[in-house]
């Protein structure tokens, strides 16, 4: 009998290299990203952050289109990527704001490079569903230290449907993770509510939308403070 793989994400150094190889082409996956995304921007309030951390910042392209359209003049953003290749792409694409704008690439560590309670805006798209759920509760910890009070986490990943046809695409793609990462990039659909915990979140926006049938979880959640 064929055993299969555990489902287990991919370690860094492979999503590394898968992403270093996909590089520009990133970008061809919004048609299903971008309904996600443009929700999210609609219900984030960038328009009043002045420090914004982008954790897993890809192409850049999310990162153009905030210091382009959403930004106050006054705000500052810093990125990250695990891929060399990304970070280089991400660089070129945010060149314009770089008085006020940074994009670094880091070993994938979950680790926020800011004193507690100084962030307004902890961005993340489609970044959480490569990661473990240990990873993944380390990242929401981090947020709530670095973020001051009425900080908000933006978040877009692959979730579960909400319909007969997302559904099964959901579990096609959650089959094919669990034979194969590497097919898949290393994503997954998670169930974020897993890892939000009520008593330090409360809820600003939640969605499910399902462009052509792929579903993604949209959520922006404030800090609680005691």
């Amino acid at each position: 009998m064929m055993q299969t793989r555990s489902r287990t994400v991919l370690s860094r150094a492979a999503v590394r290299a898968y992403y270093d190889r996909f590089g520009a082409k990133q970008d061809s996956q919004g048609f299903y990203e971008e309904p996600a995304i443009d929700a999210l921007i609609a219900h984030a309030d960038f328009e009043h952050a002045q420090q914004v951390y982008e954790f897993g910042c890809g192409t850049g392209k999310l990162a153009r289109r905030l210091l382009d359209q959403h930004l106050p003049d006054s705000a500052r953003y810093l990125g990250c990527d695990l891929s060399p290749v990304m970070t280089r792409i991400a660089q070129g694409r945010i060149e314009p704001y770089a008085a006020r704008a940074r994009i670094v690439q880091t070993e994938g560590e979950v680790r926020f490079p800011f004193e507690d309670g100084t962030i307004d805006r902890v961005v993340s798209c489609y970044v959480l569903d490569l990661m473990s759920g240990e990873d993944i509760r380390h990242y929401f910890a981090e947020a709530h230290r670095v973020l001051a009070p009425g900080g908000m986490v933006c978040v877009a990943s692959l979730g579960h449907g909400a319909g007969l046809l997302s559904s099964m695409v959901s579990m096609l793609w959650s089959g094919v993770f669990r034979l194969a990462p590497a097919l898949v990039g290393g994503c997954r659909p998670i169930e974020l509510e897993t890892y939000i915990d009520p008593a330090q979140w409360q809820e600003c926006y939640r969605n499910t939308v399902t462009p052509f049938g792929i579903p993604s979880q949209v959520r922006v959640v404030q800090t609680r403070r005691t």
